[in-house]
Order: structure tokens, then C-alpha cells, then sequence
């Protein structure tokens, strides 16, 4: 590797959630790295709520924990309120969520990027790439100083060429307080690459000292503690708790008389905003017929008194902002130390890239976050990752890292980012997984741990922890299914507690699959179960195997079928407007995407099963095929 001056292996342009994964990887994987930021304080900000999380996204998390990145450990090092969400539902929907102190996880991820070896910070915004012949070779600064690298990956959030609304006033700003990132869409439009516009917004934060909580509903965090990452020892902390109260008539109708100030209801903004996380405004003018909403008020750390109302997201005037909140239960006499805003911003749709987050015209240039049209941390996180190891991989000539849809919530997310024409922000769902039984938070490390020590992002000593906890699971599935317990009076008393009888001994297993017993009531029913004291992750993977035993193995033959479509690979230079008995339609949406085996075109928007029959058809008979690609 090159270490003259101003010459890097990797440029990272971005120190949000993707851009920290992404220098982070690449440099714990050997790369010398130059990380941008327009402002060195605002490294891993959450610009919008302090949490980190949720349904789908703590999967994500997980994930990102299991191949060797860093958002569990900040989650788990700065939580204040940890919470799983659907406890009393399936394991493919269970979600853990930590409200975090948003200064000290700043702090946390900061201190890591300084102390690992080869990243170089610097405040700097990035105009322009430089390429020879459709490779990257650097990248030039606002003040003209050129840096030389053999890949770039652009995580820019909303900062490209973002402008704020806040009512009918706009200025260019990529968050509030944040100058934009001007220049760098102008760049990547002379490399060819297609620029389209996205929006988001995010609520207003008040003082905690204005608020009566006494007309709130508190929300309190768990007693039984989890947390995201797979490392032992994790931290314990106080916990703080949030709070609920809710929209009313009053605050519809201020909203309902106030929309001709609203520059989204005027057209005033181009993006499409996030479909999923809409403004308040958008959902009393969606869902008029809904008397009221639900709105979170989330502490924003211990340190200071601002809060985060959630899900009282505007680009409203800031004294119609006032009007609104102070018809809100608790909130009457509410202080606004920063209001809401709307923020829109360039992004390149990601079906220009590959599942390596590579751009397939620039080679070298990877994207990650929302600059590929997503949101939320998690989603920014997960692709900074990717992005960080195929940085490598690509300098190394090795293979990339891509994974699969049924591999991980991750693999399904730049998936759908790369094969789907996504319109609107993507937001990470448990419904967007057609394998989410087989891919659950609580067995990330199962499924990618091995990936994350083959790469070289997961040490020998947590391989050993991993591997350790593993034949652990065996041994107890294996002990549970020997093991028989006898239709005694005593446990027959215990199990009535919970509406179950036995007739006759059986093995633990068997008892365990009925819909009614826990791996908790074994233990209060059997000694020997008890006497174990099998760690919570150990006991709760073994009883999940084992009690959903028939509906994964369902899907794992779903999963084998889909897999005889990946088996067909489509040659690079296929040419479909030669193919006959497909339309012009899929034939445009081929040649946009280029998807590499039957099953990513099986899942392009418009391509037909018959589609996929003739060019399967085409694959397997050679002689054709030579004939036509």
C-alpha cells in the first residue's frame, strides 16, 4: 500500500452511521483510510431520534454485530432505556430498541475511530471525483486539495445538495446547524451517474423542564435486560423512561387551517418522503378519519434537557410548530429549543450499483446509506459495513462480499435497494423478508459470525465464545430430547398455572413444543433443567429450534427451492433486445438492472414468471443460448 502524501487506499466522504462502518472495516482490514466529515463534532449524530433499533432494524443491528461492526457495542455501551418490542409474539417479530444517550454514543463511536490505527479524520467537504477511464483515482476538496485513493465510498446522508424548509422558508443546509454538501452531485452527473431528489424531516425538541409528565402515560424500559451485541460482559445501566400522549381535534384543526404554509402541500419540495415515517401534517390529511396519534416524548441524553417528540415530524412555520404542540396533553406551556424541519436532498438510486455496493460504471466507487435512497441508522449502518469490506476486497482483487436474502436482513435490504426501482426512502421491514422465521435477531451470529472471522472482522478469542455457545445449543437440544419428564402431581399442579396438563411421562422437547410451555417452565417443573442454569441465549436458542422445529424446516426448503434460480448465472454481456416472447418493458427493465442470476430478475417489478421461463429456457439449451447472448 501507498503511503505518500494526500495518497489513500480508501476515501470515506461522510461520518454518519455508514461512514463510521465503513472506515472502521476498512481499516481494521488493513486499509489506510481518510475520513471526511463537514463537521468533525457531529461524527455518528442521530439527527433524529436517539434510538437505535426496532422492528426489523435490531435484526440489522445484530447482523452488523455478528460480521465485527460497531453499532451494537456504541448501542449497548450508551443505552438508557433498553426495551424489546413484541415480546409476547413470534421470534421473527421480536424487536429490541435502545433509546440512547445521542452525546455519548457520539463520544463512544468517536473514541473508536481514534483508536484505530490507519484512519486519518479531516473537515472537509468533497467536490469532486477524480476518474481515468471509469476508475476512481481521488477526490478534490472545497479548497482545491486533491486526494489520492483507489476507492471512494460516498455516505453523504442528506447532505447532498440538501436544503431545509421550515414553512415557506428554505435555505441550503443538510441538517439544521450543518452547511450542505455543494458540488458532488455536479461531479457524479459528469461521471453519468443519475441524481435523483429525496426528503425527510424530523420532529422539534423541547425542554423536559416545560413538561407536566403527570398527563403522560409512562413508558418504562425492561426489567430483564438485552442487548445487541454478542460480546460477553455487557454494560449495565440505569434506565430512564419515555413517555406517551397523543394528538387531538385542536391539533388537527390548527394543522387542517395551517396547510397552505406547508412547502410539501405547496409543492415547494420535490422528494418523495419516507413512506412509512410520514410529517403529522401528512397523517391528518392520510388518515383524516383517525381522531388521534400516538406521540412519543424520547430523552435525548442525561446530559441535557432537550427531548424528541416522536412522531411530530413538520415543515410547518415554526410558530405554527408552537401552536401545535401546546394543544398536546403535557406539553401546554412546552419551550421549542429547535424546531422541525423538512430536509431535501440528492441521492443516486442504487439499481446504478451492484450487490457489492460498487457503482457498475465507476469502478471503485461505492455508495452507502442515503445517498442509495435509505433510511434510518441501522440501514446507513449495515451498507457502511458492506461497503467497508468490498472496499477491501476490490483493492485486494477478491472476492466481494454479497450476501444473500436468505443469509440476513441485510443481504434482503441491498437486494431490494439494487433490484427494486425504490421511490420513496427505504425503510427496513420484517414483512420486506420472505425467510424472516429463519432470520431472526436472536440467531445473527449463527447465520454470519463465521463470515465475520473469515473476513477478519471477528477475532480468534470472540470465533472461540461464538463456537463455544454453539455446542452449548447442541447439548441442550440434544439433553432436552432424551430427557423425560414424568406426569407427576406436583408438576401437573405447576402446569395447570398455565392452563397445560400431562396424561403420561414425556421428553422435555415434547413438552416444550406445546404452545403454552417456556424454556422458564421447564425450569420451575424439572430440577434437573433447573440445576443447568444455561445461559438466557443458550436456553432461548434451543427452545426456539425446537418449539418452530416444523415451520423452519418449511422454509428452509423454501429457501432450497429459490436457491435453483440463483444456479442459473446470466452472462455479463447478455443482449436482451435480441430475445423474442419477452416485451420491450421487461426487456428495459433487464438492461437497467442487469441482474445477475434468474432469481434477482424474478424479483425486478414487472418481469413475468413467463419472462423467467424463456430465459431459463435460453440458459439451458446451450446452442441457443451461444446463439443469442
Amino acid at each position: 500500500m501507498n503511503y505518500l502524501k494526500n495518497t489513500y487506499d480508501c476515501i470515506v466522504v461522510g461520518a454518519g452511521h455508514a461512514g463510521c462502518e465503513a472506515a472502521i472495516s476498512a481499516a481494521r482490514l488493513g486499509a489506510k483510510v481518510l475520513l471526511c466529515t463537514l463537521n468533525l463534532d457531529n461524527i455518528a449524530l442521530m439527527p433524529c431520534n436517539p434510538a437505535i433499533g426496532g422492528p426489523a432494524k435490531s435484526t440489522l443491528v445484530r447482523e452488523i454485530d455478528a460480521l465485527g461492526g460497531v453499532m451494537g457495542e456504541a448501542a449497548d455501551a450508551t443505552y438508557i432505556q433498553m426495551k424489546m418490542l413484541n415480546s409476547s409474539k413470534g421470534p421473527a417479530v421480536r424487536a429490541l430498541r435502545a433509546q440512547s444517550d445521542k452525546k455519548q454514543y457520539m463520544n463512544y463511536m468517536r473514541n473508536v475511530i481514534e483508536n484505530t490505527d490507519n484512519i486519518y479524520l479531516r473537515q472537509a467537504c468533497i467536490t469532486d471525483l477524480v476518474a481515468e477511464n471509469n476508475v476512481i483515482t481521488g477526490a478534490i476538496d472545497e479548497f482545491g486539495i486533491e486526494y489520492k485513493a483507489r476507492t471512494i465510498i460516498l455516505t453523504t446522508g442528506t447532505s447532498l445538495s440538501g436544503r431545509i424548509f421550515v414553512g415557506l422558508k428554505s435555505y441550503s443546509a443538510g441538517r439544521l446547524g450543518e452547511m450542505a454538501a455543494i458540488g458532488l452531485s455536479d461531479s457524479l452527473k459528469k461521471l453519468g451517474i443519475n441524481i435523483k431528489k429525496l426528503k425527510t424531516g424530523t420532529p422539534p425538541r423541547v425542554d423536559k423542564r416545560t413538561i407536566d409528565y403527570s398527563k403522560m402515560t409512562i413508558q418504562p424500559g425492561d426489567s430483564e435486560l438485552n442487548f445487541y451485541s454478542f460480546k460477553p460482559n455487557r454494560p449495565i445501566r440505569e434506565q430512564y423512561p419515555c413517555y406517551l400522549t397523543r394528538t387531538n381535534e385542536e391539533t388537527h384543526r390548527i394543522i387542517r387551517e395551517n396547510l397552505d404554509k406547508s412547502p410539501m402541500f405547496q409543492g415547494l419540495i420535490e422528494g418523495v418522503g419516507p413512506r412509512y415515517c410520514p410529517s403529522i401534517e401528512d397523517k391528518i390529511v392520510r388518515f383524516s378519519s383517525n381522531p388521534s396519534h400516538h406521540i412519543f416524548i424520547e430523552p435525548e441524553g442525561l446530559g441535557t434537557y432537550e427531548v424528541y417528540i416522536q412522531g411530530f415530524s413538520s415543515s410547518l412555520p415554526a410558530d405554527v410548530q408552537v401552536k401545535m404542540l401546546h394543544t398536546l396533553p403535557g406539553l401546554e406551556k412546552a419551550h421549542v429549543i429547535k424546531p422541525a424541519y423538512a430536509v431535501e436532498y440528492d441521492y443516486v438510486p442504487a439499481v446504478q450499483t451492484m450487490h457489492s455496493l460498487m457503482s457498475k460504471d465507476i469502478k471503485g466507487l461505492f455508495f452507502a446509506g442515503q445517498i442509495n435512497g435509505t433510511s434510518g441508522y441501522e440501514e446507513a449502518a449495515a451498507q457502511g459495513l458492506i461497503a467497508g469490506i468490498n472496499a477491501i476486497n476490490y483493492m485486494n482483487n477478491s472476492e466481494m462480499l454479497e450476501l444473500s436474502r436468505s443469509s440476513s436482513y441485510i443481504g434482503t435490504l441491498i437486494d431490494d435497494l439494487v433490484t427494486k426501482d425504490i421511490q420513496d426512502p427505504y425503510r427496513m421491514l420484517t414483512s420486506r423478508s420472505e425467510y424472516r422465521l429463519l432470520l431472526r435477531q436472536d440467531n445473527a451470529d449463527t447465520r454470519l459470525t463465521p463470515t465475520g472471522h473469515k473476513i477478519g472482522l471477528i477475532d480468534d478469542a470472540q470465533f472461540k465464545i461464538f463456537t463455544e455457545k454453539q455446542k452449548s445449543i447442541e447439548n441442550e437440544m440434544t439433553r432436552l430430547a432424551e430427557h423425560k419428564i414424568s406426569a407427576t402431581e406436583s408438576v401437573n399442579e405447576i402446569l395447570a398455572k398455565y392452563g397445560e396438563h400431562m396424561e403420561r411421562g414425556m421428553r422435555a422437547s415434547e413438552l416444550l413444543k406445546r404452545p403454552n410451555i417456556s424454556y422458564k417452565i421447564l425450569k420451575e417443573i424439572d430440577e434437573t433443567t433447573a440445576l443447568l442454569n444455561l445461559p438466557k441465549d443458550v436456553y432461548e436458542q434451543a427452545e426456539v429450534l425446537i418449539k418452530y422445529d416444523g415451520y423452519l424446516k418449511r422454509q428452509e426448503f423454501q429457501v432450497e427451492q429459490a436457491g435453483k434460480l440463483d444456479k442459473y448465472r446470466i452472462p455479463d454481456d447478455i443482449d436482451y433486445d435480441k430475445i423474442d416472447h419477452i416485451s420491450s418493458e421487461t426487456k428495459d427493465k433487464l438492461n437497467k438492472i442487469r441482474p445477475k442470476t434468474l432469481a434477482q430478475a424474478s424479483r425486478i417489478g414487472g418481469v413475468k414468471p413467463a419472462d423467467i421461463s424463456v430465459l431459463m429456457v435460453l440458459l439451458e439449451r446451450h446452442a441457443v443460448a451461444r446463439k443469442v447472448l
